[in-house]
């Protein structure tokens, strides 16, 4: 929408323009009237529209052709006044003023004009029937307005049309000599439709009209008034109106109905709310909202933004298979100009046996997005209506900025959710075939994938001590020399070489030393392809002693070539080292000679489980009896207490059922020797424990220095 207006009065001269103006202004008819009036501001709290609004007058006596022919190139509007009671001023409109001023302005981006009768007070008939047959014949004239300065009458109706003509123009919208709307008003009201259409039902009922009464006009509409609109579409139209709700040919037909009845206001305030231009185009500042991002800081989607886009999944996952099928998915991105999605995203995130899209990979390929280009994400969150439907300021409201990295390192923890991994690698090395592995497909199933729908990226989930975190892997292609800052700016670094060629490992190497051995950037070794036969490198150093020698974790094996979906477990280390840089994580390697594997090795071994079970055996086996004692007093005890409290029993019974008690528990009590048995076996536990507890000590204490 226009932050102001720029009105121009035209005509010929004695025809009353400057008196129109100072009856405006002063309100009243003025007794002297210049050649000329100066150009006057009117405040946007005066005017309906809230708009700041020039009016411009023009003199053929004081002023040149040059001068008009600029003022014109100005105007927003442009008012040509006649006299009603002058046939030749009437005339001059046709033959000389819409002419001139066609020929100075552009075909595409023509200047709204207004005929205004003025005088209209001299005489008893009115010019309409004149001007209609010159209003059919050009497009260009919004509306004709009858007015006299001297009586003051429609004068303020004059200028409020003028700025009308300029904020809710029927040009982008109306056809008037087909009487339809033009096709560029029918294709964003199909947007606004679809965006209001909730359910994806192709109809609006009534909570979704009165949602969509609210965003627009900030009121909803009463039963009844909802009630008289799908009434008065039912008497146009058999199918406007279907299960008491407005399909999209009813949606239509009401705006078309507005347009007609003069009422453009309505349809532009739609418009407007949904983001679109004069030139019915989704603005700059609608799909691009302010967002500062720091440097060393990352963008994510937040929880609102998920819990958004996961109603847009709902609500075209039609079959509810938690998968979109390509229908499908062309019908989620009909709300887009072109469809943002190609090909390769099915090979950048997780898919069905089918190859569709699943829920977790609709979110990651979101997640993606919104990390590597985040004012690509707002574009397409507000072609979805992100703004609306969740009744935010912009789509930056789905943002959340991370803090520094700095930060993360300094206090130990991290609130990212997203972390990025590039890996480098000699080419032929298997790169690729990692990529694809993080998503679940083994060697077989990425040979049928096609070259140009290869993929660069891959993201999906994983989980760290039970937390869920998206994990993004980048194949950094090797043919350049000096890698681009987005290629050595990431959480961890993955060096991949294939075990089965002998110069692959140098190019890890090389890599490393040159941008990564002073870096803080966590870094690990892959030695892919672990299936095959391994090689010995052409290096100077084994793969196992140049991780020794720059304290790397030892080279991880990998290898995609399974018959199920391969291993998770070499992404996870992976993400939970991007996640704690800071930690001295636990050993990976299986040397069998450091501390670490010799602890795992002996705490893994079948003799020490077996001393462990039976250790446990016998201990459970010597306090077995003692257990069973203790139960049998306590439930004596209980019986005993219930008799004395339900029977009355006499002195002699009493004495007599103490002494059968007594003599019957004689045999059950502990011996002497039973006691010192258990009571061996009751230290020995003890023993056991403790020295359990001082071994892991010992153990934990080894692991540290290491």
């Amino acid at each position: 929408m226009r932050k102001d207006v720029r009105i121009l009065l035209v005509g010929e001269p004695k025809v009353g323009k400057t008196s129109l103006i100072m009856s405006l202004v002063s309100e009243e008819f003025p007794e002297e009237v210049p050649l000329r009036a100066e150009e006057i501001t009117i405040p946007a709290d005066v005017t309906p529209e809230r708009v700041p609004t020039h009016i411009v007058d023009y003199s053929e006596a004081e002023q040149s052709d040059e001068q008009l022919y600029h003022e014109i190139s100005k105007a927003n509007v442009i008012c040509i006044v006649y006299s009603v009671n002058n046939k030749k001023s009437i005339e001059k409109v046709t033959s000389h003023w819409i002419p001139l001023i066609n020929d100075r302005t552009d075909k595409d981006s023509r200047v709204p004009l207004i005929l205004v009768g003025n005088k209209s007070d001299l005489v008893e008939h009115s010019s309409m029937e004149t001007i209609l047959p010159i209003m059919n014949q050009y497009s260009d004239i919004e509306t004709c307005v009858e007015c006299s300065a001297k009586n003051l009458k429609n004068i303020s109706e004059l200028f409020y049309y003028a700025q009308k003509a300029v904020l809710h123009p029927t040009g982008p919208l109306y056809c008037p000599e087909e009487k339809e709307m033009k096709p560029p008003c029918i294709k964003a009201l199909t947007r606004i439709f679809k965006v209001s259409d909730l359910d994806n039902d192709g109809i609006l009922n009534d909570n979704e009209l009165n949602f969509f009464q609210r965003t627009c006009f900030n009121m909803p509409l009463a039963p009844q008034a909802l009630e008289d609109v799908k009434n008065v579409v039912r008497r146009n139209m058999s199918d406007g109106v279907r299960d008491n709700g407005l399909t999209l040919k009813g949606f239509l037909f009401l705006h078309t109905l507005f347009i007609q009845r003069g009422r453009h206001e309505t349809t532009w305030t739609v418009l407007r709310r949904f983001g679109y231009d004069d030139d019915l185009e989704l603005t700059q500042e609608y799909l691009f909202p302010m967002l500062k991002i720091p440097m060393d800081c990352t963008t994510e989607l937040n929880h609102n933004a998920y819990l958004f886009l996961q109603s847009v999944f709902d609500k075209h996952d039609k079959d509810r298979d938690c998968a979109l099928s390509p229908e499908e998915l062309k019908d989620l991105f009909r709300v887009f100009p072109y469809m943002p999605w190609g090909p390769d995203v099915n090979n950048t995130v997780c898919t069905n046996e089918q190859g569709w899209i699943t829920y977790q990979g609709y979110l990651s390929q979101w997640t993606l997005t919104t990390y590597l280009d985040v004012q690509r994400c707002l574009e397409y969150l507000g072609y979805l209506g992100y703004s609306i439907i969740c009744e935010q300021e912009s789509q930056a409201a789905a943002i959340t900025v991370t803090r520094n990295k700095r930060i993360d390192l300094q206090k130990k923890q991290t609130q990212r959710s997203v972390f990025r991994c590039n890996i480098f690698g000699a080419r032929g090395s298997g790169k690729s075939g990692f990529l694809q592995a993080f998503l679940g497909r083994n060697l077989m199933r990425q040979k049928t994938i096609r070259e140009d729908h290869k993929s660069y990226y891959a993201i999906s989930t994983t989980y760290v001590y039970g937390q869920e975190k998206y994990l993004l892997l980048h194949e950094v292609i090797p043919d350049s020399d000096f890698p681009s800052d987005s290629d050595l700016c990431c959480d961890v670094i993955c060096l991949l070489y294939d075990i089965s060629d002998p110069r692959s490992f140098e190019y890890c190497a090389k890599v490393y030393k040159q941008h990564f051995m002073d870096s803080k950037t966590p870094c690990m070794v892959i030695a892919a392809k672990s299936d095959l036969h391994e090689v010995r490198q052409l290096y100077s150093l084994s793969p196992a002693e140049f991780c020794r020698k720059h304290k790397l974790h030892p080279p991880q094996p990998f290898t995609c070539n399974t018959a199920e979906a391969p291993s998770r477990d070499i992404y996870m280390k992976l993400t939970t080292i991007a996640m704690y840089p800071h930690a001295r994580l636990r050993c990976m390697c299986t040397c069998n000679r450091c501390t670490f594997c010799i602890c795992q090795n002996l705490l893994n071994s079948e003799l020490l489980r077996s001393v462990k079970t039976k250790l446990y055996t016998a201990v459970i086996n010597r306090l077995r009896p003692c257990v069973d004692e203790l139960g049998a007093f306590l439930l004596a005890d209980e019986e005993s207490s219930l008799i004395h409290q339900v029977h009355a029993v006499t002195h002699v019974e009493e004495s007599v059922y103490m002494e059968a008690s007594a003599d019957s528990a004689a045999p059950r009590h502990v011996t002497q020797g039973d006691m010192k048995s258990s009571s061996f076996w009751l230290r020995a536990s003890v023993g056991a424990t403790v020295f359990a507890v001082l071994g892991f000590a010992v153990y934990r204490a080894l692991l540290k220095s290491r």
